[in-house]
């Protein structure tokens, strides 16, 4: 409580405001990346758990926006599409937001980072995966979400890669990924409310964030707006090696 509470000067909210916008723009425009980018930077001064904890509330809220841009018909009819991603991922998400205080994350973030890597950059090439539909290429992608979602909030790599193969259309990727991630944000607060890590100074860092992050991704939603289809995917997927560069470099340092 007092190390939480002794974060909590000018400094520190400006540049948790900064994260905020900068992260929640990324995600206005290509629909993920927001926790990848917020807890990257703001354990450069607060240790990751406190991080994880203030990024959750942001990103629920963020992403049920996301998900209801077109309606809670579609938004409903996005998670029915994608209900067996769901329930394996968020299956997953549970179980190991209870061993965050345990586990190790620079093994799973150099693995998960040359995994995107590699997928992003075959998908940039013009290189698609055949049997999109395959319940293999789901379920490891759904097992990789729900674990990296559960140790550190980022389940939007996997999630992106189970989603390109489905060549959506750009609205319907945005939707899908609204609801995916909210609904996995909702889980992880959860989580981290019985693993101790979600406590209410933390949580209170994490609603102080959500005005600039929803300013960052208003911004985004309007860029997003303005680019065509082949851009958008573009863009998805260089985001998407950048992500994956990061998670690389977590991994080693």
């Amino acid at each position: 409580m007092n190390e939480i509470l002794s974060l909590i000067t000018p400094n520190v909210l400006i540049l948790i405001t900064i994260t905020a916008v900068f992260a929640g723009l990324v995600k206005g425009i290509v629909g993920f990346a927001m926790p990848m980018i917020f807890i990257t930077s703001v354990t450069i001064f607060m240790s990751p758990d406190v991080a994880l904890g203030i990024l959750i509330l942001p990103t629920l809220i963020g992403n049920g926006w996301q998900a209801g841009r077109q309606g809670f018909v579609a938004a409903y009819q996005a998670l029915l599409d994608h209900r067996w991603f769901l329930g394996v991922g968020y299956t997953m998400l549970l179980v190991t937001t209870q061993m965050v205080p345990l586990l190790p994350q620079a093994l799973f973030f150099l693995y998960l980072g040359i995994l995107v890597v590699v997928f992003a950059s075959l998908m940039l090439s013009g290189w698609q995966p055949k049997g999109r539909s395959g319940t293999g290429l789901l379920i490891g992608c759904a097992l990789v979400a729900g674990v990296g979602g559960g140790l550190s909030g980022i389940w939007g790599p996997p999630t992106v890669m189970y989603l390109s193969t489905h060549n959506l259309e750009k609205q319907a990727q945005m939707r899908a990924q609204g609801v995916i991630y909210g609904l996995g944000a909702i889980l992880l607060l959860i989580g981290h409310i019985k693993s101790g890590i979600a406590t209410l100074p933390v949580l209170s860092l994490g609603a102080f964030a959500i005005l600039p992050a929803c300013f960052g991704i208003w911004v985004g939603f309007k860029i997003q707006d303005l680019i065509n289809q082949k851009i958008f995917r573009i863009a998805t997927l260089s985001i998407l090696i950048l992500a994956g560069l990061n998670l690389i470099r977590r991994g080693i340092m």
